[in-house]
């Protein structure tokens, strides 16, 4: 479990390579060389699947998405260009949203539609 404030690892796939070679031609020891070089042994297994499944690019990171609209919601006074990049982003939600069939009521809130 993660400690409060604790720093994660961002790895390259050079050097999860790197580590996982000596793991790759063996059966057995993949806990022993895990307790050896301070990294979790099932993580050293996710990485040897993804490169066996993928080669190299299963070893890349993938990119989280994230919240595109938490910048608008941090910041206390917008410029005109922000409120407005915050509202065309708004409406562009709500645009997709009645494209897949859900109704806004006075509140605010969606309600899905069925035909």
């Amino acid at each position: 479990m993660a400690k409060k404030g604790q720093k994660f690892n961002r790895w390259t796939p050079e050097e999860k390579y790197n580590i996982i070679k000596p793991l790759l031609n063996m059966e057995k020891g993949t806990y022993s060389y895990s307790k050896e070089i301070g990294i979790n042994s099932g993580l050293l297994y996710a990485w040897i699947k993804k490169y066996r499944e993928n080669g190299m690019k299963g070893l890349e990171n993938k990119r989280k998405p994230g919240n595109p609209m938490c910048k608008y919601f941090s910041k206390k006074n917008l410029t005109k260009e922000e409120q407005l990049e915050y509202e065309n982003m708004k409406l562009r939600i709500e645009n997709e949203m009645l494209k897949k069939g859900f109704l806004m009521k006075e509140d605010g809130t969606y309600v899905k539609f069925m035909k």
